[in-house]
């Protein structure tokens, strides 16, 4: 576990301590992110006519909606990494399954042509008692 950190950060204005165990970027970053969503949301007319709670509840409301459209994300993401995971599996298998048998089929070429060389010998011997016979 990395050591506490503590960093000034603002947010809507507002200068923070904030403390924890990432680094002071990440501390930053997460507060660039809920500046963003105050932005964000203070450009709307609707949203400025609502009180601060409320516009701090559609705040928290809407970072929880991307918390779960990322959390989805990384879900399906998960899954197709599993899925493509489960294919090179298969794929692999094939590949040693086709391996083995071009493996096997060389063996029966050799074997046929060696086959096929001792019945060519075997044709030219018998080709020339043919014509010493014939003599």
């Amino acid at each position: 576990m990395s050591a506490k950190t503590d960093t000034e950060v603002v947010i809507d204005g507002k200068v923070l301590t904030v403390s924890g165990n990432e680094s002071v970027e990440y501390l930053q970053k997460v507060a660039a992110y809920i500046n963003n969503k105050i932005n964000e949301y203070s450009k709307i007319d609707d949203y400025k006519r609502q009180s601060a709670e409320k516009q701090s509840l559609l705040i928290q409301l809407n970072m929880a909606d991307d918390y779960f459209k990322a959390k989805n994300q990384i879900e399906l993401l998960e899954q197709d990494i599993k899925a493509k995971e489960n294919e090179i599996y298969d794929l692999k298998h094939q590949l040693i399954a086709s391996q083995m048998k071009l493996d096997q089929t060389s063996k029966s070429v050799k074997e046929l042509q060696d086959e096929l060389n001792e019945n060519s010998k075997q044709i030219i011997r018998l080709e020339t008692e043919l014509k010493e016979n014939k003599k």
